[in-house]
């Protein structure tokens, strides 16, 4: 029997920790909480959780944890972003005109003026591509969502799910190591569970080839 994966959850007091340290242990993975930039560079795969606003998080990043995320991106390593997780990705967030952390191109932008915002509840996610993460979890499934704001990916490709709120919006990023989520899987149920287990296999088949998991 494989050792679990150990997963990094990073720490830098954006809420949501426990619950999603919870759910990854759930889905059979050992994961720990760490604000420590140096612990991420020791994990088999990251991930980037949070809630609240993108200039208050990018605060606490600068202390060397921004950098250390980046770094996890660019060697390969599994990673997943968690709503404000993946939002902080992106070249910029329109809450306040905040730089973010710019792994890709593109603008968070505001849900339209007239809808009921945060957008709260359970929603639809439909799957624009074939993924491992999501592998087995129908297109159109629920998933839960609390947000304001979405991610406007410059690069199209970069979009591999989409949701209806007023709108159609990005929900999910895919790209080579990385997938990030605009809805909490572990808010998500029983689908969300399958998404983080698929998560960790999908991680340990990387860490078993050498290199990113790829798609």
């Amino acid at each position: 029997m494989p050792a679990p994966l150990r997963v990094a959850v990073v720490d830098y007091g954006a809420g949501n920790l426990h619950s999603v340290a919870k759910a990854l242990e759930a889905a059979g993975g050992s994961p720990f909480l760490t604000s420590d930039p140096h612990d991420l560079q020791g994990a088999d795969a990251v991930v980037l959780p949070g809630q609240g606003a993108c200039g208050s998080a990018m605060v606490a990043l600068a202390r060397g944890l921004g950098e250390a995320v980046k770094e996890v991106v660019r060697q390969g390593r599994p990673f997943l972003g968690v709503c404000l997780g993946l939002q902080l990705l992106f070249t910029r967030s329109e809450e306040d005109g905040v730089p973010c952390l710019d792994l890709f191109p593109g603008v968070v932008r505001r849900l339209p003026r007239g809808l009921v915002t945060p957008h709260i509840g359970w929603n639809r996610v439909a799957w624009k591509r074939p993924h491992p993460v999501w592998e087995g979890i129908p297109s159109g499934s629920y998933f839960y969502f609390v947000h304001t704001y979405y991610p406007d990916p410059a690069d199209p490709s970069l979009v591999a799910g989409e949701t209806e709120y007023g709108i159609p919006f990005c929900s999910v990023v895919a790209w080579r190591n990385v997938v990030a989520t605009q809805f909490h899987p572990e808010k998500s149920g029983a689908v969300g569970v399958r998404f983080y287990a698929n998560f960790l296999a999908w991680a340990r088949r990387g860490r078993a080839d050498g290199g990113h998991p790829g798609h």
